[in-house]
């Protein structure tokens, strides 16, 4: 080969590596009751960052999945065409009970245990981790109807994963799907037009028909949907099968796939109720309430795939920096380069704290912890917002990394900047995620307490964090333009849970830059400009990827 041709100072591929070897997750699988689960997590981490499964997401975002409405002489069928590496992901990501397991797990951490997990093989490729969510989600909202969820739930939790269209009883596992969003409402679901009327003898079969247009279903191939219509008592949440009990096909009818910046591998479509038969879900009239259930879960799995994404970005960025020289020396020993992968870290980690957090707060109040509980509501809604705000800008800083190579598709980092908007998006953007809080802190004052009361488990230990907490403490009393200013009342919350944490928890170089930054306001706008003082090297050792 000419000399012209000689390749140096090329980054050698991430492959090979535990991605669960990651001491924020680690100590907070830990500290949060699911070590029970390390030698398992670590067996998922050595896959997700093997060649084979890197090799699984990048076809499956490539080859994306189609629609095919008829066959070929000219009967409806409805389905949608995946990759077959779509499926080896799905079925990993079950059989590792990344779904609904931890509902019929009697054991404590169970939840922390699957967040951890989600989070690990989220990293490979995030699409096909919606439905996976959306299943996890739907147990609690089915437990509204006992004898729903004493036929499904144990399908829903099986570590067997059975795609195709057929009857949901007959199979050895269920994929559960999300149908809310109408074009005319969004957000609003009290706005949706979708009726249900009473089945059978009026009603007397316990099913509704329903008819009416969704705009927005992910993972339309799921077994079931959780839906809502305007029922003759008000908007309600029905269960609809892709295929009845009797193995005929329901009247979904799925019009067209979304052409979506990112999350390609994940098919989305519109979808015609065209007097589809459902099951109610609770009672009439109390849709909301009920299906709320399931969007909780899924905001919080929103905030473990924004915290994953960064620790991704992080990692392929501190990677990259290790192995390419500029001026002499290793990127990542140039000082300005290592005050940004350290922000980078600092940002990562302090997500994926919180994530644990979250998911430890939920497993103890499935399990009745009523002050966890409380605490959830509000932090939940909390780190909605702002942890998926912060996702996008993360991205494109570890893109930036990277120099023109990170704006390639082959390094993997344009995928990470299309797909890191749409957890902000999902179940809520971020005016609903801050109104929300807002809600939250009117109606539920016990959560108020218990967020405060989680803050004071760190006081005296950063003077910084005390005097952000005291400031932001005296600001929830002042309900004068409480909506304008929701925005901002509502990151500062989170930046002090989140500082909180790691001041009680985190490694004491990361909580230092955290409370430096974050909290004692000398810190820029843009990622890299943290103040002198920290040891940003030691910070970013924490996010170097060890082959």
């Amino acid at each position: 080969m000419p000399p012209t041709h000689e390749v140096t100072n090329q980054v050698p591929p991430l492959v090979g590596h535990d991605v669960a070897d990651d001491p924020a997750l680690l100590e907070g699988l830990r500290r949060e009751g699911a070590d029970w689960a390390e030698t398992e997590l670590r067996e998922l981490g050595v896959l997700a960052g093997g060649e084979g499964a890197q090799e699984w997401g990048r076809l499956a975002n490539e080859h994306p999945p189609v629609l095919r409405t008829h066959d070929r002489v000219g009967q409806r069928i409805d389905e949608v065409e995946f990759h077959p590496h779509w499926h080896d992901l799905m079925a990993v990501a079950v059989s590792h009970g990344l779904h609904a397991a931890p509902w019929r797990q009697d054991r404590p951490g169970a939840h922390v245990a699957r967040a951890a997990k989600f989070y690990v093989w989220s990293q490979v490729e995030a699409g096909h981790t919606c439905p996976i969510s959306m299943t996890y989600s739907a147990v609690p909202a089915l437990r509204h109807s006992p004898g729903l969820a004493a036929e499904y739930e144990p399908l829903l939790a099986a570590r067997d994963y059975d795609f195709g269209l057929r009857a949901p009883t007959t199979k050895r596992g269920l994929i559960a799907g999300m149908s809310m969003t109408e074009k005319q409402g969004g957000s609003d679901v009290r706005a949706n037009t979708t009726r249900a009327v009473p089945g059978g003898a009026n009603g007397t079969d316990g099913t509704y028909v329903l008819t009416g247009h969704k705009w927005f279903t992910s993972a339309p191939m799921s077994d079931v949907f959780l839906t809502l219509a305007q029922a003759p008592g008000g908007l309600s949440c029905f269960l609809l099968p892709r295929v009845l009990p009797d193995g005929t096909r329901n009247a979904l009818h799925l019009q067209r796939l979304k052409d979506k910046l990112g999350n390609r591998s994940n098919a989305s479509a519109e979808i015609e109720y065209d007097g589809a038969i459902g099951w109610l879900v609770g009672e009439e009239g109390r849709g909301v309430r009920t299906i709320i259930e399931m969007v909780n879960n899924t905001r919080l799995d929103c905030v473990i795939g924004g915290a994953a994404g960064m620790r991704h970005g992080a990692v392929r960025a501190t990677h990259h920096a290790t192995h390419r020289h500029a001026f002499g020396a290793p990127l990542v020993r140039q000082p300005l380069m290592t005050n940004v992968l350290a922000d980078l870290t600092v940002e990562a980690e302090a997500a994926t704290t919180v994530a644990l957090r979250l998911a430890a707060a939920g497993d103890r109040a499935e399990r009745g912890d009523e002050q966890e509980a409380a605490f959830r509501r509000l932090a939940l809604a909390v780190s909605k917002y702002w942890v998926c705000k912060r996702a996008p800008a993360h991205a494109a800083e570890a893109l930036e990394c990277l120099g023109g190579n990170g704006y390639v598709e082959e390094s993997g980092m344009p995928r990470l900047f299309r797909e890191s908007p749409l957890s902000s998006i999902w179940e809520g953007s971020g005016n609903v995620a801050a109104l929300d809080t807002l809600r939250a802190m009117a109606k539920s004052p016990e959560s108020v307490e218990a967020f405060a009361a989680e803050l004071r488990l760190a006081s005296g230990a950063d003077r910084r964090l005390d005097d952000a907490v005291a400031d932001v403490l005296r600001d929830l009393a002042d309900p004068a333009d409480a909506e304008f200013r929701a925005r901002r009342l509502v990151e500062r919350l989170a930046l002090v849970l989140q500082g909180s944490l790691l001041v009680r928890h985190g490694d004491k170089d990361v909580a230092d830059a955290f409370c430096a930054s974050r909290l004692g306001g000398d810190w820029g706008v843009a990622f890299g400009t943290l103040p002198p003082s920290v040891a940003a090297e030691a910070v970013v050792d924490r996010a170097r990827p060890a082959q």
